[in-house]
């Protein structure tokens, strides 16, 4: 593994992680008619807070672009993964929290889990799938099961909705960074007039305003404690599906290697639900339930 692209992923992951904490603090005092809707980030451009965590978030996924770059797709996603411990981090500070037992121990599953999968993977690069209907029928799966969990979160938005939500938003950004990629690969050997001739950049681009519209929903109707570690544990499962599935990237795939495999991913997801569920994580302004308008009889009309 390049020492390169281990400082691009960690610096992305840790922009990313400063970044969500900052957009949920803004996010939550959004005025919840704006849910799923785009009116949503037109009212939080107007905070500051908000706008300091776009910013660093555009400079994670800028990181994130120039590790894809370098590394393959299978090997960044996991480092990204790691924005959790940079969030935790921050709300450390702002909570006063200590670490104890369960931020060790996410702490400890998250990094070793990551460890693990990239040691006993080791992902390496190699050429692109050239069957279009194996990379329309991943990216179509995606975004399908996105929709789906759009859906079912609509309709609880104050329950399981900010959970869903976030998975929906993390398989979109496991696409994007899969499509940021082939993007980057298409310039290396075309050159930006070719980029620009192609459906990847459009789609990168659209991809990534409806998955900020998602985490900014979830973010305005739960705390990070509910929303951030769905999004982090989807968003490197999709990313290592897109790579392994269509942009050529291999794993090892003996039986010793498949378990560590196996057994590292669900550590990462073990660990990122530890992390997540950690006293210091902020657990944001309550919002009340929605009353019912009480009934008039027709006695009293």
């Amino acid at each position: 593994m390049s020492v390169l692209v281990l400082a691009l992923a960690l610096s992305a992951a840790c922009c990313l992680g400063f970044g969500f904490v900052l957009q949920q603090n803004a996010a939550q005092r959004a005025p919840l008619n704006d849910f799923l809707s785009f009116r949503l980030l037109l009212d939080l451009v107007k905070v500051p807070r908000w706008l300091g965590g776009i910013g660093l978030m555009v400079a994670g996924m800028a990181l994130g672009a120039a590790a894809l770059g370098q590394g393959e797709l299978s090997l960044v996603e996991p480092l990204l993964a790691t924005n959790l411990l940079f969030a935790l981090a921050l709300s450390r500070k702002q909570s006063r929290q200590p670490l104890g037992r369960q931020g060790w121990a996410g702490l400890l599953l998250l990094a070793g889990g990551v460890t693990a999968f990239i040691v006993a993977g080791r992902p390496e690069g190699g050429t692109a799938s050239a069957d279009p209907v194996r990379q329309w029928l991943i990216i179509g799966v995606m975004i399908a099961l996105a929709l789906l969990l759009t859906a079912r979160g609509r309709r609880s938005r104050l329950g399981s909705g900010p959970v869903l939500l976030a998975l929906a938003a993390g398989l979109l950004y496991g696409v994007q960074d899969a499509l940021t990629r082939v993007s980057g690969q298409t310039v290396a050997e075309g050159g930006l007039a070719e980029l620009m001739t192609g459906w990847q950049p459009y789609a990168v681009l659209a991809l990534g305003v409806t998955g900020l519209v998602l985490v900014q929903s979830a973010f305005e109707t739960a705390s990070l404690r509910k929303s951030l570690p769905a999004l982090t544990a989807a968003q490197p499962l999709a990313g290592i599906v897109c790579g392994v599935g269509f942009l050529g990237d291999r794993l090892r795939t003996d039986a010793v290697a498949l378990t560590w495999e196996a057994g590292g991913l669900a550590a990462v997801v073990a660990g990122i639900v530890l992390l997540g569920l950690h006293p210091a994580m902020p657990t944001g302004a309550p919002r009340p339930a929605p009353v019912a308008a009480p009934a008039v009889s027709p006695a009293s009309s």
